[in-house]
């Protein structure tokens, strides 16, 4: 079995023994709903140890709805179908639950805690265990939160709340990370900021699924790319594959 990762877009192509490991996630037909409305029809997909993937598809197609069902918050509930991190049955657990084995999401409206500094908002985040990274060790890497670390969060530019909301993932013990449209209303010299921080954490090897309208920024960051349509996956495949494909482009992303 020949498995395209990054390393088919530079070029290269990794072969795995289709035997050697299981998937570190995977999706296996779920199904849930709002209600009596039935959103999300069937999904199944499965990602590798530190792949990113673009769940992409029109307004509408239940991508955000996806996203929560596998973050385990509160709706759309989960009827049928089984949901494994590593091992773990997340479809078995409740949002504490699944956050505690290393679940975050960050959802577009980034959820900022108002009246807090960036440090406190760190710090909360911290509160209870598992911790994930040093408060240092963020600034580090996101030297912008260093400057504001001082100043209230909600008070800072609407990209500089996105790299704070990924930073409070990295705070955590983080082992995949959910973004629900990460570049929603930034300029593009900030959504190359964000770009720049989701290769980070791709880079140090924690898995990333990022729900997105902006399909060639999501793509450029990505190893594979799962398309939804009315709440039912429709095409998975490399990010090549997807870019390099006029007709499905045009059909189901509009691009």
């Amino acid at each position: 079995m020949t498995v395209a990762t990054r390393g088919e877009l530079e070029g290269e192509t990794i072969t795995l023994n289709e035997k050697s490991a299981s998937p570190y996630f995977s999706v296996k037909d779920i199904h849930a709903y709002y209600g009596e409305s039935y959103i999300v029809q069937g999904v199944s997909f499965d990602i590798a140890k530190g792949e990113v993937l673009s769940l992409l598809g029109r307004n509408g197609a239940g991508k955000t709805s996806t996203l929560r069902t596998l973050a385990r918050v509160d709706t759309p509930a989960l009827k049928s179908g089984e949901i494994w991190l590593d091992g773990k049955p997340l479809h078995k657990m409740r949002a504490f639950e699944a956050a505690a084995e290393g679940v975050q999401l960050v959802p577009e409206d980034r959820r900022i805690i108002g009246g807090l500094t960036v440090e406190e908002n760190l710090i909360l985040a911290q509160v209870t265990e598992p911790k994930g990274w040093p408060i240092e060790k963020i600034y580090e890497h996101f030297p912008r939160l260093a400057e504001r670390r001082n100043q209230e969060a909600t008070t800072m530019s609407g990209g500089e709340q996105q790299m704070l909301a990924v930073a409070r993932a990295l705070a955590r013990d983080l082992k995949i990370l959910f973004l629900d449209e990460p570049y929603e209303g930034l300029a593009p010299v900030i959504v190359q900021e964000i770009e720049k921080i989701v290769q980070q954490i791709r880079d140090i090897g924690i898995t990333t699924i990022i729900v997105e309208q902006n399909a060639v920024a999501a793509l450029r960051l990505s190893d594979r790319a799962v398309i939804m349509d009315t709440g039912q996956v429709v095409f998975q495949g490399t990010a090549k594959e997807v870019l390099d494909n006029e007709q499905l482009r045009h059909e189901y992303l509009a691009i």
